[in-house]
């Protein structure tokens, strides 16, 4: 097993002793990639990156390097409100940054931290609780309090919809406890997922913004969704939704999911104009808004890759928004592992190929434990050649959940896992029980981030694959 602590300036790799190849140095920089690229994308190393606050001026940058200023001066109150996983060490960061100018907020997590003006409340992730309805509503009363002169702080991070689940009148808690479970489990894209999640919601797609209004509302999202499309992150609860409770209705009838009566009789009561649609960009609740993503799955990647060249592999990003079966994703990225290693295309070894977004994994009806990060892992591990140990596959969720279970994904070679015990456990969705078996898994806990998923393949170079190094 693979433990990394998060201390609070940096986190910690533990390098077990037992490493199952012949280049161990592979995996050294296979978790050095992991470890920079997720500290990189930490809510305390984006705040100090892109916001600062001078002779009373908020300057934010975003990852675009377009900037915004606002005069704090000119506001009563500055109120912080946000969930996600990452949502409590982002409201630390930024009461650091505002200083006395912040005047207070709330904000719902799953990893609670110590901070001063700020209420930092439990949720849970990824399936929504009792305990987050009552944070939410918190949440939604400090929006509500916001005055005409007041600026609303949003830190929003992945994590977001579950943790910030405020069920619509007259939806209940376990409705979407069920309705979550049954898409986390059927396969769906995080766009389908939030959909049905923003259509069930008090708080979600918009109305913390309608809520908010006519308060100006900034939005500072860490993005773990492919595109980066703020309506998506978190559900969007301060930015316009384009989609519909018919869009809502096409996800359950496409996956023929099983919902309670209550919540398929809410959303067609939605369609046939029975509660009002989410806010769209031409609703005046978003008047006075702005949004500015601070970091994404691309900033792991930028600083994953600076790992690489700095340790003498070539780094070359094959893509930061992968999607679709977590199993079909790792034989794509192993076949270009090999084309690599055996022809020197479409980068020369030793290198090193990295990508991030978001896969998914199709529950059997009788599922083991496991998530996407580890079914990859596992499906690529099987699919190198056993007689060449050269290549090291890792990839870990960046929140340090991977699935729902308590690992953040695994790193393995071609002779980690036995072939029949390895096939069994995927065909059956149970790649922690194999991975954990060979010590092949990658704990973090909590690590005060989310921006999905993100994947280093090491290729040595077929000459000399422990000492053959560029530089």
């Amino acid at each position: 097993m693979i433990v990394v602590a998060a201390p609070p300036d940096m986190l910690e790799i533990d390098r077990p002793e037992r490493i199952p190849t012949d280049d161990p140095d592979a995996y050294d920089t296979a978790l050095e990639c992991l470890r920079r690229g997720i500290e990189a994308a930490r809510p305390e190393t984006l705040v100090k990156r892109r916001l600062s606050v001078s002779a009373g001026t908020l300057s934010v940058t975003d990852v675009e390097g377009r900037c915004t200023e606002h005069d704090l001066e000119a506001y009563d109150d500055v109120v912080l409100v946000g969930a996600g996983n990452a949502a409590g060490h982002f409201a630390a960061a930024l009461e650091e940054a505002f200083g006395d100018r912040l005047t207070g907020g709330a904000v719902v997590t799953d990893d609670p931290v110590e901070t001063s003006v700020v209420d930092v409340l439990e949720g849970d992730h990824p399936v929504p609780s009792p305990t987050g309805v009552e944070s939410a509503r918190t949440v939604l009363e400090h929006a509500r309090n916001a005055g005409a002169n007041d600026l609303v702080v949003a830190a929003i991070t992945g994590g977001g919809s579950a943790l910030l689940a405020a069920p619509a009148e007259p939806l209940s808690i376990d409705d979407l406890r069920m309705v979550t479970e049954e898409l986390l489990a059927c396969g769906a894209s995080i766009d389908e997922i939030n959909a049905v999640r923003k259509h069930c919601s008090a708080i979600k797609g918009g109305r913390l913004a309608r809520v908010a209004a006519p308060a100006t509302v900034l939005t500072l999202p860490i993005s773990d969704v492919v595109g980066d499309d703020p309506s998506v992150i978190a559900s969007g609860p301060t930015v316009p939704d384009p989609s519909t409770y018919a869009d809502a209705l096409a996800v359950l009838d496409r996956y023929d999911l099983e919902v309670p009566d209550s919540v398929r009789k809410y959303l067609d009561g939605g369609s046939d104009g029975d509660h009002p649609e989410t806010p769209t960009a031409d609703d005046s609740a978003f008047d006075r808004t702005d949004v500015r993503i601070l970091g994404n799955g691309r900033t792991a990647l930028e600083a994953a890759a600076d790992v690489a060249a700095e340790r003498g592999y070539e780094p070359l990003v094959l893509a930061s928004g992968v999607r679709g079966e977590a199993r079909e994703a790792a034989l794509t990225h192993v076949a270009i592992a090999e084309e690599c290693r055996e022809h020197g295309s479409p980068v020369e070894p030793p290198a090193v190929l990295l990508s991030g977004g978001e896969t998914t994994v199709t529950l059997a009806d009788d599922h083991g434990r496991g998530g996407p990060n580890q079914e990859f892992v596992l499906a690529g591990a099987l699919a190198l050649d056993r007689d060449d140990g050269g290549v090291v596959v890792s990839a870990v969720d960046t929140d340090g959940i991977d699935g729902a279970t308590d690992v953040a994904g695994a790193i393995a070679d071609a002779t980690a896992v036995p072939e029949r015990t390895g096939r069994s456990a995927l065909e059956g969705n149970d790649a922690l029980s194999v991975l954990e078996e060979a010590e092949a898994v990658v704990r973090t806990g909590p690590t005060g981030t989310n921006v999905n998923d993100l994947r280093a393949i090491v290729v040595a170079s077929p000459a000399d694959s422990g000492r053959n190094r560029k530089g």
